[in-house]
């Protein structure tokens, strides 16, 4: 059966290689260009920051716009263009007092107190942009609560002259702990109108996705485990009753990974490449890896990898409750590779100074470097308190470095534990406290010390698995079809 190709326009804060500060860039970066593939007219709108490097990633003037916001105010906006890899054509809207800033969502100093307005800005331009180019989306994908409001701005905005009045709205929910929770000043500026106030209004403030989640067609989360944790009173930070309300358009689908960045085989990354059949380039990566980071030269020892966000979602309490034990009891080493919260970067500071050889700390990010550690490490380590799906512990499992996780969200729908016999395909825990952490830490240390077979079978079995993709983005055509026809029935 064919179906007829659809015009599919992302709005997103975030899209690698452009700018980054998740795996929500990753997911943007990837799934446009898959729908492309597939036969499908996908394109992307985010802002252009001021980190974005406009001449390695050939952005290009295209005119100007102007963006008409709530209150009568009109905000004249540049336009730039640039193709992501040369498959999919991006918009970046240009306005220097929102955007041209260094970071995405704030600085050091915190989060920009104009978030409201940037997003809401981001929100109106992507529609602007459509109107004016005579790009229609039959869907606009909405990628958390930045891009949020747009769902009501496809309802509210001059519906019955808008050319966009047939496009339907799926909103995507990244990381539910994020909403986007603002002054109620900044409501107006949206321009949805005031009798929609009270879907936004959150303890007298406004909350962006609560917003979105009332006005958008559809709604997916990026694991089928995570979507049940947000139906849940303990996993919807609030939002529980207002995602219960739209049970049958909510739906999990899980994240692929773009295996043309990550694969040991052809990874330009490593020092040395690997692949299934012949573990040695792991081993050099290994070693490179040690070396970079001032580690013993130890054949003997597992090494722990972690790539994260120091933030408390990630399960940092946890490592900071646990690690000294560890490190006093357990023959393994541990290198980290991260940016978030200075109490929590001063800890692996602390952690390197007070185990050096064994720990290894770079505060920060380098593409170079986490691609070393998924190529070098023994196992990849991710407690976290909730995952809505991971991708580190997918890319872990291609490289050889089985993941030891806490049993959540995505972490739960890709980690097989291990059971005896070689099966599965990493460590798992359940509870989220320091003892279930360190038990399973201890599990698998002892598994590499004493049982290398095993380890070598679950490496073999984690290296096999395939997370595509092109699943995903069959599973997204199911989804706009759905919210295509809850946009047919809106009045």
């Amino acid at each position: 059966m064919t179906h007829k190709p659809l015009r599919i326009l992302f709005v997103t804060p975030e899209c690698a290689p452009f700018a980054k500060v998740g795996g929500l860039a990753d997911v943007v970066g990837a799934l446009p260009k898959v729908l492309r593939r597939l036969g499908h007219d996908a394109r992307i709108v985010l802002p252009l920051y001021g980190s974005i490097d406009r001449a390695a990633l050939g952005v290009r003037p295209d005119g100007s716009a102007c963006v008409h916001m709530g209150g009568g105010v009109e905000q004249w906006i540049g336009v730039q263009r640039a193709r992501l890899e040369d498959e999919v054509p991006v918009w970046l809207v240009d306005y220097g007092a929102y955007f041209g800033r260094p970071g995405i969502y704030g600085d050091g100093l915190g989060e920009y107190g104009d978030n409201a307005y940037r997003f809401a800005l981001l929100c109106k331009a992507a529609m602007q942009l459509c109107k004016d180019s005579g790009f229609i989306p039959d869907v606009m994908h909405l990628h958390d609560w930045p891009a949020a409001p747009a769902a009501a701005l496809l309802k509210t905005w001059d519906l019955f002259d808008s050319p966009l009045e047939r496009t339907a709205s799926v909103l995507t929910i990244h990381n539910i702990g994020h909403q986007g929770k603002y002054g109620a000043d900044a409501y107006a500026y949206l321009g949805i109108g005031d009798e929609h106030f009270g879907v936004f209004e959150d303890y007298g403030r406004i909350n962006l996705l609560k917003g979105g989640v009332r006005f958008a067609d559809a709604i997916t989360t990026v694991s089928p485990t995570h979507l049940a944790e947000i139906r849940s009173s303990e996993g919807a930070h609030g939002l529980a009753p207002f995602l219960e309300a739209r049970g049958d358009d909510l739906f999990g689908v899980l994240n692929g990974v773009d295996y043309e960045h990550w694969d040991p085989a052809n990874d330009p990354y490593l020092p040395a490449r690997f692949g299934p059949d012949d573990l040695s380039g792991k081993a050099v990566c290994k070693r490179t890896l040690q070396q970079a980071l001032d580690l013993e030269q130890r054949v003997d020892r597992p090494l722990y990898g972690m790539i994260t966000r120091l933030v408390l979602q990630k399960g940092i309490d946890l490592l900071r409750d646990t690690l000294p034990g560890l490190l006093r009891r357990l023959p393994l080493q541990l290198v980290v590779l991260g940016t978030g919260e200075p109490e929590y970067e001063a800890f692996f500071r602390w952690l390197a100074g007070a185990y050096p050889g064994q720990v290894g700390c770079h505060i920060g990010y380098s593409e170079e470097l986490a691609h070393l550690i998924e190529g070098g490490s023994d196992f990849f380590l991710m407690p976290s308190l909730y995952e809505p799906c991971g991708l580190n512990q997918i890319y872990s499992m291609k490289y050889g470095t089985l993941p030891v996780v806490r049993a959540t969200g995505g972490l739960q729908d890709t980690v097989e534990d291990h059971r005896p016999g070689g099966l599965g395909t990493g460590f798992k825990f359940h509870a989220p406290t320091p003892q279930a952490l360190a038990d399973v830490v201890a599990r698998a240390t002892r598994t590499w010390l004493e049982q290398p077979d095993e380890i070598g079978a679950l490496r073999g079995r984690a290296m096999s698995r395939r997370f595509t993709w092109e699943r995903a983005a069959r599973e997204y055509l199911k989804v706009y079809a759905r919210a295509r026809d809850r946009r047919a029935s809106w009045r």
